[in-house]
């Protein structure tokens, strides 16, 4: 007995150096986040609005982040609208879709994970949370969210919609399960659980973001190359002409 209390003491007073640098660290990057900590800073007032609000909140800021990340995605890739601008006809239809669709999705999901898990804190329930999350999870979210950008970008039949979703399912689950543990073990490591959400929320609308830019470039290209062939000369004038 007295030879395991022994090892026991000794292992216990290796790891408050360990614990404290990790707790630091996270408190230093959750307090610059917050603008220092204090009541006012505006992660915190976010943070206070999704406590009391989460489905109102998550809605905005799905919704937002939605409509920003096509208005830069079509920036980037110098994607105009009929009369030259960047603020084309998908900004407002992605807010809906982000608001409305994505959001509340989201956020039944994650309670139903959340509830499954809810007191399991051993390794091997953390592991089995996050094939749940990428094996259940993000396979729901995913096939939502290309049968909405099927709809948006066009598609009215159930066939075409079902092409769109098979065509993308694949690269966009491959996407999700790269980024998805990483962002994770991120989160885990260096960040505090009250800043998971925005920190999740921003790195999907990078993803995001790059995906739709290049989505949008391969278009233009494949439309550059129809009318005017492999020539590149007039590929900016085709660039400024209304209606692509």
């Amino acid at each position: 007995m007295s030879v395991k209390f022994e090892k026991e003491t000794l292992r216990t007073t290796n790891v408050p150096g360990a614990t404290d640098a990790k707790h630091d660290l996270a408190h230093s990057v959750g307090a610059a986040l917050t603008r220092g900590g204090g009541a006012q800073g505006y992660l915190a007032a976010y943070l206070q609005q999704l406590q009391s609000n989460p489905l109102r909140t998550k809605m905005l800021t799905s919704g937002s982040l939605a409509a920003f990340q096509e208005f830069l995605a079509s920036w980037i890739a110098h994607d105009r609208n009929k009369n030259g601008g960047y603020f084309t006809s998908r900004v407002p239809k992605m807010a809906i879709y982000g608001a409305f669709i994505s959001a509340p999705l989201g956020h039944f999901l994650i309670n139903i994970l959340q509830k499954l898990f809810r007191g399991r804190t051993s390794l091997k329930a953390k592991i089995l949370q996050i094939l749940v999350s990428n094996l259940v999870v993000s396979p729901i979210q995913n096939s939502v969210y290309l049968t909405s950008m099927a709809i948006i970008a066009g598609a009215r039949t159930f066939h075409q919609v079902r092409a769109t979703v098979k065509a993308g399912f694949m690269p966009v689950m491959k996407v999700s399960w790269i980024t998805s543990p990483i962002a994770l073990a991120f989160a885990q490591k260096f960040l505090p659980e009250q800043t998971w959400v925005p920190f999740f929320n921003m790195v999907a609308f990078v993803i995001g973001t790059y995906i739709n830019a290049h989505t949008k470039k391969k278009r233009l290209a494949a439309l550059r190359k129809k009318h005017y062939g492999d020539g590149g000369s007039r590929s900016g004038e085709f660039d400024r002409r209304p209606g692509y």
